[in-house]
Parts: C-alpha cells; structure tokens; sequence
C-alpha cells in the first residue's frame, strides 16, 4: 500500500478545503481500504470525517427523515424512525455485509461504493476501463455472470452492489452535498451515472464534493413495501438481482407504487413503466406478473448472465407479493 498523509478534519468547510488540496474523504473506509490495499485508489492523503459528528437521523419539516452523512448502517437499519416510516431502507441494509461492517460503513460511504467487479478490483487485469479508461472491458469477454443486463455499454458491463441504494431510489431519496461554492441537493435519480463513453465516473458530484446528508421525502409505502435480495450464498454475498418494492394500497387498488432492481447495473434501475401499469389493478399475480413482464422487456444480457432475466421477472413478483401484505407499523418482519 502507499503511504498516505492523514489528518482528522475539524469542520465540513475544513474536510472541503483539505479535498481541494488533494486529500481523500474518510469515513467508515469499508470500500476504500480494500482499494487501496490492492492500489486500485491510491490516494496521497486522507482527510477523516469521523469527529464531525454527522450522526443524527432527525425528522424534516416537510415530515420526512434526513441521514447526516456519517450515520453507520446499523445506526440506520435499526433507528426507529426509518423502521417506521421507511422500513424497506432496514430490510435493505440489514440484508447487506455483516455486522461488523455495517458498524463501520456510513449512510454517505455507501452510496459512494465502487462496483466489485473483479477486474476493477485487482490490478493484476490490465483490461479495466472504470480503472484504466481505454485499456478496454475484459468482463465482456470474460467472466460477467454477476454483471449488467441494462444500462451498460461497450465500454463496461460492471454493476453497482449498494442494497441501500436501491432503496433509496425506490423512495426517490435526495443526496445533500457541499464543496466550495455552498451546498446543493441531488436527486437519487440523477446521482448515479451510467458508464457510456466514460464509465471511469460513477456519479454527478463534482470535484471535491461531500455528502452531508440524504433526504427522505414522507413516504406513502411504509405498510406496503419490501426488499428483495436474491444472491448465490445466505451470507454475505452481494445480490445477483434484487428489487425494492412499495405499493400504496386503498380499497383494494393499487393507487401508487414505486420498483428498483439491483444487480443489474451500474446504478439502482427504476422501473417506472412497471410502476404505472399497477395504477389501478389489484394488488394480485395478474396484475404483478403483468409488471414484471413490462420491467424486464428492454433488458439486454450477455451470454452468462442471461438467466438473470427470468430472475428479475419472479424476483419482482415475490417482492410486490410480499409488499401487498398489510404489516401496519410492524417493521420487524
């Protein structure tokens, strides 16, 4: 590993101001140091975030709930204002790594995670163009069972692995970010980048941006929502497909929902033709497996991950299935 410069920051203008000298952000370090073990990041220094005290889930005056940056998952997943009103953002995190890690990890880091494919994750593949732009996708040709069957392009098939993530985008999350010129909000939906001609940059923030924090809008889909994880192993395995699902339900009608897959791009995919053919159904197998059919339609696999298409479309089901059942306030299921 290369030696590194590091210093704890004193204030968010001072975490800034050290980024614009070319320090590295640091918080839980879960992603990052597994990178620069390997020298896939090899940042010359790193500005620790941990003492700015960016660890408060509060309750916006709009009534939606605002994640400071530095809230560790488990902190998220198990705090009880998101198992209340977003209980599909629990079942999402608790369904990812392993305690220890979601000890460490923060709500800030996690939606900055860099996908896990292997040819990113080791220098020892020369063909990698998120790590070596122009050096070519040695995955299309290679192995990519576990990658991309929408949004990709010639330049990379790679997938994003947060679990948080998809749900976020399922609830249209806004990520709070501040650098130099003051604080701006994203829109989830338009965080994350597809690879295209540059698939070396994962997101829209600009340079030296940090997050502060993640917003919340009030969510219609607290007592009908669910997150989906189906991975090759129980434990600690990242999803070959999954799917956040919430569904608002009155009279028996369907009168609003919300769809996310993830595993199958660089970014949580939302499927908002799916979501528009529930409008006015019931909440039934016809109606979800008329959804799934719809969200599947444009996807584009390769040769070993093909069978992720007929995974998509059942995963989808079971999870409006199990989104349609009434749990009230009961998030522990």
């Amino acid at each position: 590993m290369k030696t590194f410069d590091f210093r704890h920051a004193e204030s968010v203008d001072d975490a800034v101001n050290a980024a614009t000298h070319g320090a590295t952000y640091f918080a839980g370090g879960t992603n990052l140091f597994d990178l620069m073990k390997t020298g896939v990041e090899q940042p010359s220094a790193l500005i620790d975030l941990r003492r700015l005290a960016m660890t408060s889930i509060t309750t916006t005056d709009g009534g939606g709930a605002f994640i400071e940056a530095g809230v560790t998952n488990s902190a998220m997943a198990n705090h009880s204002l998101i198992r209340r009103h977003y209980p599909v953002v629990s079942h999402a995190i608790l369904s990812g790594a392993t305690t220890q890690l979601r000890n460490m990890a923060t709500a800030g880091g996690n939606v900055l995670q860099r996908t896990r494919c292997p040819y990113f994750m080791q220098n020892a593949f020369s063909e990698c163009n998120k790590r070596k732009p122009g050096s070519g996708c040695a995955a299309i040709n290679g192995f990519h069972r576990e990658h991309a069957i929408f949004g990709a392009s010639e330049h990379c098939v790679a997938v994003h692995p947060s679990d948080m993530a998809v749900a976020l985008a399922m609830l249209d999350a806004v990520v709070h970010v501040q650098n130099t010129t003051g604080r701006r909000h994203i829109p989830i939906g338009q965080f994350f980048a597809l690879p295209g001609q540059t698939p070396e940059i994962d997101n829209t923030l600009q340079p030296h941006d940090l997050i502060v924090g993640i917003e919340l809008p009030p969510s219609g889909f607290s007592d009908h929502c669910w997150y989906l994880k189906v991975r090759d192993r129980h434990s600690y395995a990242f999803a070959l497909v999954s799917v956040a699902a919430g569904l608002h339900i009155e009279g028996g009608e369907i009168t609003g929902a919300a769809l996310a897959l993830g595993g199958v791009a660089a970014k949580p995919w939302r499927l908002y033709e799916a979501e528009s053919s529930l409008i006015g159904q019931r909440p039934d197998a016809h109606a979800f497996h008329a959804a799934a059919a719809i969200a599947m339609a444009d996807a584009q696999p390769l040769t070993q991950n093909a069978f992720k298409v007929d995974l998509g479309r059942h995963s989808i089901v079971r999870a409006l299935t199990l989104a349609a059942v009434d749990r009230g306030t009961d998030s522990s299921v």
